[in-house]
């Protein structure tokens, strides 16, 4: 049953996403600010502009002292990644949804994702917004 009712729910969260509609579900759910926790990696949007949105995470990764290694930067799609303290990769998706707002995606370490790092770092993003 129990199994039955995880996967409806997050078949709902995919459609919701297909839809643009994630994030007004999210603050529904959650509180507005509040990020959601889905496949292994943290996800947030913020009411900010995809520029300020980069410098913010560009920022965050710094202030840890994270080298970034890799990082793509399109018209609505950013990319960064780095490692984290212990070796795990992290991964940050930044996309454009308005253009006053954007979606951050955080994933570190594998599959099933560190939330706390991941939490760390989203943090640190919103902090330097």
């Amino acid at each position: 049953m129990f199994r039955k009712a995880a996967i409806f729910v997050f078949s709902g969260f995919l459609l919701l996403n297909m839809y643009g509609c994630f994030a007004l579900f999210a603050g529904a759910v959650g509180g507005v600010g509040t990020g959601v926790w889905l496949s292994g990696k943290l996800t947030q949007q913020f009411d900010a502009t995809y520029d300020r949105t980069i410098q913010a995470t560009e920022s965050a990764l710094r202030s840890f002292k994270f080298e970034i290694a890799k990082e793509s930067k399109e018209a609505n799609v950013a990319t960064f990644r780095s490692h984290y303290t212990d070796g795990k990769e992290i991964w940050i998706d930044i996309r454009r949804v308005t253009d006053t707002s954007t979606k951050v995606e955080v994933r570190v370490g594998g599959v099933s994702g560190d939330k706390a790092a991941c939490t760390k770092i989203l943090n640190r993003i919103k902090e330097y917004l």
